[in-house]
């Protein structure tokens, strides 16, 4: 009975560490930093405009995104904020596109910085690919949003910037042990961000 106590306290535990980890490294979270990050690398380091333009692309990309799902949620049109039921995840993407792309067309108009530009443009494109491949299956959009994010952040800072990778894996954990989501489904989403994300960004940057 101890024995079986204990491999409960354990399961227990991992569930709760990977609820954290699927809340702190959510897509939300991790387009509210990563356009901040980007920005000051873009601005050559003016705080000013860092958070100018980091705000603009989180805004639209992040937090109007967030609201209409969250709000969803509350009403019951889907189970949570994170969407579970695949059947439920084409409203709140298609919502999520629409207003990255308000963003982006801001941003051309505003004469935004190149490569704050580029990362709206490769996470519309990151989204869009999920939207696609989620009408037929559930790719994971957390494991996809964290791929790109560190491929991106490699692109502009370097190779060690690839260290941050150790919390992709640690998403695609917390995916699967909270049964969100199967290996195959994180294991797609984390190459699907660097793959299309990344190489937009490239492309454009």
């Amino acid at each position: 009975m101890a024995a079986s106590g204990g491999v409960d306290t354990a399961a227990a535990r991992g569930n709760r560490l990977a609820k954290v980890i699927t809340e702190v490294l959510s897509p939300a979270v991790v387009v509210l930093v990563l356009p901040l990050v980007v920005a000051w690398t873009a601005t050559a380091h003016d705080p000013a405009l860092t958070l100018l333009w980091g705000l603009e692309v989180a805004l639209f990309s992040s937090v109007l995104p967030m609201v209409f799902i969250i709000r969803g949620a509350r009403s019951g049109r889907w189970d949570t904020h994170h969407v579970r039921d695949r059947e439920h995840r084409l409203v709140p993407l298609a919502v999520g596109l629409a207003s990255t792309a308000v963003g982006i067309g801001i941003l051309v108009l505003a004469d935004a910085p190149r490569q704050v530009l580029a990362l709206s443009v490769a996470m519309f494109a990151t989204l869009a690919v999920c939207v696609a491949i989620t009408q037929r299956w559930k790719v994971s959009l957390h494991a996809a949003v964290a791929g790109g994010a560190v491929a991106m952040v490699a692109l502009l800072h370097g190779p060690w910037s690839l260290l941050l990778a150790a919390l992709v894996a640690l998403v695609c954990w917390s995916r699967v042990v909270l049964g969100d989501h199967t290996v195959a489904q994180v294991v797609v989403g984390a190459l699907l961000g660097p793959l299309v994300g990344g190489l937009v960004f490239l492309a454009i940057t």
